[in-house]
């Protein structure tokens, strides 16, 4: 099944807080992702630079982190939902508005935009998984110790999923191609952060 492009986000199995993303393209596979500190990117492999110029949806910062809250999102709505809960607003909002602001892409197939929100902290932990689409918006709150996915075809409304990973690495690798994400296809890359010892870590995985 190609679900296109997959978020996932909650706690772990163990109980740790996470965001996850894959990326999975049919038409675009030549993308990478470059992690740094306290941001990532989805973008074009050396040499397949000029895609964007085909698709200016392939190329954007997926993961941000504001303090203890990791934003994670498939295209250019990550940026306004960090600046807005830097600025104070609440997560919920924040998606709610930057999802509808946004809009869904306006490409050949109006593909949806996704986002999650985590704030890691254990007295104050919240999450929250969202999409607007061509029909709908929605933006969901995903219980304390529960972990949740959707994607941009097929799975369009929040599904809870057993997410099993110790760090980000084994979280990229879990989405990238193990448990219930083995089944879907066309994987090209993954970026996942994790909350312990009271600060995110990111990773990101290009596979050879």
């Amino acid at each position: 099944m190609y679900l296109g492009r997959i978020i996932s986000a909650g706690k772990t199995e163990n109980g740790q807080p996470y965001v996850s993303y894959r990326v999975s393209s049919r038409s675009f596979p030549n993308r990478q992702v470059k992690a740094l500190e306290d941001e990532a990117a989805i973008i074009p492999k050396e040499g397949f630079e000029k895609d964007i110029f085909k698709n200016t949806y392939i190329a954007y910062n997926c993961l941000k982190l504001v303090d203890d809250i990791a934003i994670i999102s498939n295209g250019s709505q990550t940026d306004p939902i960090a600046d807005k809960i830097a600025l104070g607003m609440n997560i919920r909002d924040a998606m709610a508005y930057s999802l509808i602001t946004m809009d869904y892409e306006k490409d050949d197939y109006n593909t949806p935009r996704i986002a999650a929100v985590v704030k890691g902290s254990a007295d104050s932990y919240e999450a929250y998984i969202g999409i607007v689409t061509d029909s709908k918006v929605l933006v969901e709150k995903i219980e304390d110790g529960k972990a949740e996915f959707i994607s941009t075809y097929e799975k369009n409304t929040p599904e809870e999923v057993a997410y099993a990973a110790e760090d980000p690495k084994a979280a990229c690798d879990f989405i990238f191609d193990q448990g219930a994400f083995a089944e879907f296809e066309h994987p090209v890359c993954s970026v996942a952060a994790i909350f312990k010892d009271g600060k995110w870590n990111i990773a990101g995985y290009n596979p050879e």
